[in-house]
């Protein structure tokens, strides 16, 4: 069902004859969205599915990847459609009470999203430069603000889309360096297996790609692409676009993750190596394929974490700021304190970790329970006619995307209880 939807999709793409040129002009709000399913979280995830299973789980990365594009095309139209993102959504839509409640955790989330990236960036600065955890995080936080206040989307959207590339050139790079087995690699893409005691691996893996700040994030920043909503043929070549958009986005979160599966099984696997910490990962690597291997694997890292840690800003601003039914906006008051209410509860909790690791933990374990919140408050709005109009969820798009999130929330909270 996912895959058909999706080859419908790009049939009427195809027949509307659009020009390649044409369309690259809208790619980039995809592009913002694709960090926070390539962040440190995940890292960590896919070089444990790696190491441990071969490329036995790469098709979790394939399904994981189809519900994501189908979620995050979902809230890109609500907020192309309303010119509204989520949280704005939810203001407008629900009793007061209610929506702040659910804003204020979706707010919590990016601050524990926050968290999670601070640290991965700062354990990368520590195997680079040997900087202090703490230091590491204060110096990410100080440049993500910095990004932010600029207060320029063109200019992050580079920027942004930049370390996306270099992430990705870095994997490219490592993969250059080993003996990938990509006939097991391409079997392993679409071929579901279930090893033993493979569970928890594989929920971890799909947990981490769907994320509540992301969905969020992707109905702000869609708008920042002008057009006439007026005009219905305009609204269905934007609509159009923006799933191009986020298809090509996701494709490339799709190779990174992969790519990290991959080097995971053709060295750790291959050595009978299980890896549960990214600091473990980086020192491996040296004696299996040589020194510069840890080097690009540690600049990998970050520049996933910066990314990721500015997108996680964005997001907490966007949901601040939709509390009081204003827009993303770091030249208004409430856009900054969201920023503030995201960053520094998060490095404040970061002055007393003992374990990273166990921080990543807890801090996945609190999106798992705000993740149910965030996904069927989006499904409520964009199935409604008052919110949406025309164009609301039809029936087997409602349909496909409440069992998505039925799945990815009872996943969600069997990770919780199992982590």
């Amino acid at each position: 069902m996912f895959v058909s939807r999706i080859k419908e999709k790009l049939n009427t793409v195809h027949q509307q004859g659009m020009q390649v040129s044409e369309v690259f002009r809208y790619i980039g709000p995809g592009i913002i969205v694709t960090v926070g399913f390539i962040d440190p979280g995940n890292w960590a995830a896919n070089l444990a599915a790696g190491a441990m299973f071969g490329y036995n789980l790469l098709w979790v990365v394939t399904l994981s990847t189809i519900m994501l594009i189908l979620l995050q095309h979902n809230v890109a139209h609500l907020g192309i459609v309303t010119g509204r993102c989520l949280s704005e959504c939810a203001y407008d839509a629900l009793p007061r009470w209610l929506s702040s409640i659910l804003l204020s955790t979706a707010g919590l989330a990016a601050a524990a999203t926050a968290l999670a990236e601070f640290i991965g960036a700062a354990i990368a600065l520590k195997m680079l430069f040997g900087i202090p955890l703490f230091i590491g995080s204060i110096l990410t936080a100080i440049i993500c603000t910095g990004m932010l206040l600029t207060n320029s989307y063109s200019k992050l959207e580079k920027v942004i889309a930049g370390f996306v590339s270099l992430i990705a050139l870095a994997y490219l790079a490592e993969l250059s360096m080993v003996d990938v087995d990509w006939a097991a690699s391409g079997l392993g893409w679409v071929n579901p297996t279930l090893p033993n005691e493979s569970m928890l691996v594989i929920l971890s893996i799909l947990g981490a790609v769907i994320m509540p700040h992301n969905l969020f994030l992707h109905s702000e920043i869609i708008q920042s692409r002008e057009f006439n909503k007026a005009d219905p043929a305009v609204m269905q070549k934007r609509l159009r676009y923006e799933f191009l958009d986020t298809i090509f986005s996701m494709g490339i979160g799709w190779a990174i993750n992969s790519a990290m599966i991959i080097l995971a099984a053709a060295t750790f696997f291959q050595q009978g190596i299980v890896v549960e910490e990214l600091e473990q990962a980086q020192e491996l690597l040296v004696p299996l394929i040589g020194p510069s291997a840890g080097v690009i694997f540690a600049l990998a890292l970050l520049f996933a974490g910066f990314a990721s840690s500015a997108t996680a800003g964005m997001a907490g601003a966007s949901i601040f700021a939709g509390m009081f039914g204003e827009s993303y906006d770091m030249k208004d008051f409430h856009s900054r304190i969201g920023l503030a209410l995201t960053y520094v509860p998060a490095l404040v909790l970061i002055l007393f970790i003992q374990d990273s690791f166990k921080a990543l933990l807890i801090s996945q374990m609190f999106l798992s329970l705000q993740l149910p919140f965030t996904i069927f408050l989006q499904l409520y709005l964009t199935g409604s006619a008052k919110v949406m109009g025309a164009y609301k969820n039809k029936p087997s798009t409602a349909i496909m995307l409440w069992i998505i999130g039925i799945v990815v929330t009872g996943m969600n909270i069997y990770l919780l209880f199992e982590a």
